[in-house]
């Protein structure tokens, strides 16, 4: 099996504004991408592109207006969520938001496991505990009796994947899973994905506005803007010879720590989000220095270019 994921024409419109005059915003605009067994897959961009609309579709929180959602071979089925019986788990931005303050964090596991009736009697549970606390990092010691207040965001982000971890998932959705979390502790929970990945076998669907994180732990990226993807391919080819002027704005705001490479770029903001999202034509035309008249009135095609998809008149014919 060389896709475990696949999404194939995705589409999300949300209706927005009063019963008579309501305003019809796509924020997933028909997007397709794969990820394989035993892969790190980043879908990144700005706040706004539609990247954590796109999980929670995945996830069953939201109904697709459009496009198909494949997972192991097997299509969703609307009105139905059989994700996380199926394979699928998530972890979410913030930690503490995970859990309930007023109750032992260890119960969330106890009620998981009796809930996928994955263990038998309470020593079993505990001991399967036990194992998947010892792949973040953590025992069951550490968190026996204890409540949330009691750890770092850290040891909570850590406890979250351990969670996620009891029913054996082929897929983990982690939507901004380091961006609560002190810079210090980032680069332990990256290393960790990618410890699920060469030693258990687990895909990561990664979302995240920070490139630098994208790079070190990812396979392959998607770039994504106003509900569009405009660049996709491996992470060395997107992040390292960016071809979408989109994706060069955002490689070249990444900060560096020399000051004689000082930002020296200009980010036109005449367009608000919502002129973005229903402009006709390239959504980014109004930002884009290379903008020609087609942009603002006709979508641009995806093309190949040495391997990488570029959604972008510049790299198509007559304008390449």
């Amino acid at each position: 099996m060389d896709k475990l994921l696949e999404v194939e024409n995705l589409t999300k419109v949300f209706a927005l504004g009063s019963v008579l005059s309501k305003l019809r915003i796509t924020a997933v605009d028909n997007i397709s991408f794969f990820i394989k067994p035993a892969e790190i897959f980043a879908l990144a961009g700005e706040s706004g592109c539609g990247k954590s609309t796109t999980a929670r579709i995945i996830l069953g929180f939201e109904h697709a207006t459009a496009g198909t959602i494949t997972h192991s071979g097997k299509k969703e089925a609307k009105n139905e969520r059989v994700w996380f019986t199926e394979g699928i788990q998530a972890i979410f931005q913030d930690p503490f938001g995970t859990f309930n303050p007023l109750r032992p964090v260890e119960r969330y596991f106890f009620e998981t496991l009796r809930n996928y009736k994955l263990a038998s009697s309470p020593a079993e549970a505990v001991r399967r505990i036990d194992a998947k606390l010892h792949a973040v990092g953590l025992s069951y010691e550490d968190l026996a009796g204890k409540y949330p207040s009691e750890f770092s965001g850290g040891q909570l982000q850590r406890i979250s994947i351990a969670r996620a971890l009891l029913t054996d998932p082929q897929l983990i959705v982690a939507d901004e899973p380091v961006s609560m979390v002190d810079a210090s502790l980032r680069m332990s929970i990256v290393n960790l994905f990618k410890t699920l990945r060469d030693e258990l076998g687990v895909s990561v669907l990664y979302i995240t506005h920070d490139l630098a994180t994208a790079y070190y732990v990812c396979d392959r990226i998607a770039i994504m803007f106003r509900g569009d993807i405009v660049e996709m391919g491996t992470v060395e080819e997107v992040l390292m010879n960016p071809r979408h002027p989109y994706t060069q704005l955002l490689r070249a705001s990444i900060p560096e720590a020399d000051t004689a490479h000082r930002w020296q770029g200009e980010i036109r903001l005449a367009d608000t989000e919502q002129d973005e999202y229903l402009r006709q034509g390239c959504r980014f035309a109004g930002r884009c220095p290379h903008a020609m008249e087609i942009c603002r009135s006709t979508p641009p095609p995806t093309v190949q270019v040495e391997g990488v998809q570029v959604r972008c008149y510049l790299y198509s014919e007559p304008f390449s």
